[in-house]
């Protein structure tokens, strides 16, 4: 036999190892077998021996003819695996051992021994102690798969069993207890208590890939029993524990979001009070606030919106001033209403002057940012460092940047610094990390040292505060906080408010700081959001130029029967207050856009909400006049503490709108049609969402940031969402 013929027809790896495990002893009962059957074949052989040579030659021949007729119809079942424990010394390619050969080659030769193979003691033996070889190393085999896999089992579920046995000591590790909770999504937390009595953990399932095809080497029981084990694998049964103290059900999480509460302004006769007044607003927090929440699938709380805000967080194409000795035009047109037939509306656009770069002063800027921990999650203070990083890039060389951080005490983490080198300052923000509680008065009396420090005289001085508005720890009273930021305003140091974050989000706070501190109020819930806020509209932001403006409008009883200012409600004021220059009202950056509707009901109407009163006499005005209104405006410049005014009347005759300003007009009208909505007014008759998106979507224009498209969807989204 060649090395070629071995290599090809030696005993598979795994059947060699088989072969290669010791073979156990043998029980009584198989040895006796074994003994009778040698003891048998023995008798046979004696009792041959004795019998006539003729006889013995006839048996002979005929035994061999019958076993070789046998072997030769049965040469293809005895290939394969049985085959191969036979003791042969070669296989040819025709399937025909070496020994068989040898049989058929030596039939006539008569010292062979042409006896049949039962009658051969020798090879008898050698075949049973193989075949028992065989067998036994098969069983030992199975039987170390099936121990092996079911101890691995046991392993997987002990293991598992520990670990849901052992108690959750939250007591004795509050950090990591807390962190856990807190990292949680609120509503993936929440689970009724009273509906749980026990709690049930499925062990983890060994991990049980699916059965690969068997290879053909393996008999049938090989496949049965890797099926057999696979299928115990799968069976884990589950593990169940009754809940401890420690892991009972946590009650629904409260969003703490507050808003100031107002009611809507109602009808007004003219005949009782004509005159109208208010103070300017150019926040648009609740805009990008209520946003966030459409977004979410959610209808925003009423109080969240403000409808002021809603308006003017759009730019409008009105036509700018001629120059900045005044430093904003106004713009008076009047229209029908869209949601109440025989009303007009009054719409009053106020466009502030837009400084040119040259034009810009210098900047002293303190940064003073919430990193309490409230603060301490992805919409907070990252979003905080990236907005600052961003108003960064506006600024000029030679300005200047300090950051001041509060949360259960106050700190200085940056002096005021070049924005030249940014870097450092750079380097400074992403230092900062939440955590503590929140004095924010402290941190707000910190940041008017670090701006008075370094007080430029003819430049902008600006505090930024970001927060998500929780100031819940600190010994100054907001009356003392109020009074100390009013102060500072009039030294000319402004404060202005960015909000992060939802669910701790205090507004009122944010509006009153930003109110008195001559500042203004954004919402920053995107990055895109603070683009917007910090980087297209910086110089509105920064650069103010007026303050205390104030509106007063007086209707004309003769034309005018009634009237309704939409929005507004937080910021109206007095009569007498128009006047007061004590008195302090909204600011105007650069380059800012206010807008004011009123809706009027004329007095031909035959719609009017209001009786007239039955002792009332009437006054006697000129019914030929064609002023529905009179418009007066109130303003400082920011270095002078004396008020200017400017005066429009306002005509039913005034000429038609040029296309472009009409289109500006409309749109500001389906915005304010849909904070109506939101806030479910109880003036808009059956004025709808989609006849504010029809409206809005006529006069989109260019919408060069796509804001107004994503208005659009919002109404829908509105209108998904509501009841």
């Amino acid at each position: 036999m060649n090395e070629q013929d071995m290599n090809e027809h030696q005993l598979p790896e795994d059947l060699q190892q088989q072969l290669q495990q010791p073979i156990p002893a043998a029980d009584a009962n198989t040895k006796a077998r074994h003994i009778a059957a040698a003891m048998a074949a023995f008798n046979a052989q004696q009792v041959q021996t004795t019998s006539g040579p003729q006889e013995n030659q006839a048996n002979e021949n005929l035994a061999t003819n019958a076993a070789q007729n046998n072997l030769q119809k049965k040469s293809n079942i005895l290939q394969g695996f049985f085959q191969r424990l036979r003791p042969t010394r070669d296989i040819n390619h025709h399937g025909t051992d070496s020994m068989n050969n040898a049989i058929n080659n030596t039939s006539n030769n008569s010292s062979f021994d042409h006896r049949p193979v039962w009658q051969k003691p020798a090879l008898i033996s050698a075949i049973a102690a193989s075949s028992l070889a065989v067998v036994a190393g098969l069983t030992l085999t199975q039987h170390f798969m099936i121990h092996s896999s079911e101890q691995q089992l046991a392993d997987a579920i002990s293991m598992d069993a520990a670990r849901t046995r052992e108690p959750l000591n939250l007591a004795s590790e509050p950090k990591l207890a807390k962190e856990k909770i807190h990292a949680e999504p609120a509503a993936d937390m929440v689970v009724m208590q009273e509906s749980v009595e026990e709690v049930v953990v499925n062990a983890p399932q060994p991990a049980v890939a699916m059965p690969a095809p068997m290879n053909d080497k393996f008999s049938g029981q090989e496949a049965e029993l890797s099926k057999s084990i696979h299928a115990g694998l799968a069976a884990a049964p589950a593990l169940k524990r009754e809940a401890s103290a420690d892991m009972s059900a946590q009650p629904a999480q409260e969003f703490r979001d507050r808003f100031e509460d107002f009611k809507e302004n109602s009808v007004t006769a003219v005949s009782a009070n004509p005159v109208s007044t208010f103070s300017i607003d150019v926040d648009t927090a609740s805009y990008s606030f209520a946003r966030r929440m459409l977004n979410a699938g959610q209808l925003p709380a009423k109080d969240a919106v403000r409808t002021e805000e809603m308006i003017n967080y759009f730019d409008y194409a009105y036509p700018a001033p001629r120059d900045k000795k005044t430093p904003f035009a106004t713009h008076v047109s009047v229209m029908d209403s869209p949601w109440k037939k025989g009303n007009q509306l009054i719409h009053i656009g106020i466009q502030g002057y837009q400084l040119p770069a040259s034009e810009i002063p210098q900047s002293n800027l303190v940064f003073l940012l919430d990193v309490s921990g409230s603060m301490d999650e992805p919409s907070k203070l990252p979003l905080v460092k990236q907005s600052m990083s961003l108003l960064l890039d506006t600024l000029k060389p030679d300005d200047t940047i300090a950051i001041a951080v509060y949360a259960g005490a106050a700190g200085t983490v940056l002096e005021p610094t070049k924005v030249k080198e940014k870097t450092k300052i750079l380097a400074a923000l992403n230092n900062l990390q939440a955590g503590g509680s929140t004095a924010g008065a402290e941190g707000i009396a910190l940041a008017y040292q670090l701006a008075e420090a370094n007080f430029n005289a003819k430049g902008v001085n600006r505090i930024i505060l970001a927060t998500d508005g929780d100031f819940n720890v600190g010994q100054t009273s907001d009356d003392a906080l109020q009074d100390l930021i009013e102060r500072k305003r009039d030294k000319g140091i402004y404060l202005s408010v960015l909000g992060f974050g939802q669910g701790n989000y205090q507004d009122a706070m944010m509006q009153t700081l930003a109110q008195n501190g001559n500042g203004t109020a954004a919402y920053i819930d995107t990055l895109s959001e603070a683009q917007k806020v910090l980087v297209n509209e910086a110089t509105s932001t920064l650069f103010p130029i007026a303050k205390d403006v104030k509106i007063q409008v007086e209707f004309n009883p003769a034309t005018v029967a009634e009237y309704r200012l939409i929005g507004y409600e937080t910021r109206t004021l007095n009569r007498e207050d128009f006047n007061n220059d004590k008195v302090d009202a909204g600011e105007i950056g650069a380059g800012h856009k206010v807008t004011a509707i009123y809706e009027i009901t004329p007095v031909s109407a035959n719609n009017k909400l209001l009786e007239p009163s039955r002792y009332q006499t009437p006054k006697v005005v000129d019914s030929k006049t064609n002023e529905l209104a009179f418009l007066r405006l109130r303003y400082k410049l920011p270095n002078e503490n004396q008020s200017k005014l400017i005066e429009t009347p306002i005509t039913n005759q005034l000429p038609e709108a040029k296309p472009g300003y009409q289109q500006e007009i409309n749109f500001s009208v389906a915005v304010a049609g849909f904070a109506q909505l939101l806030r479910g007014s109880n003036y808009l008759g059956d004025y709808s969402y989609d006849k504010v998106i029809e409206l809005a979507q006529a006069n989109k224009g260019k919408d060069e940031y796509g804001y107004r498209t994503e208005f659009i969807q919002l109404v829908r989204k509105a209108k998904i969402a509501q009841p």
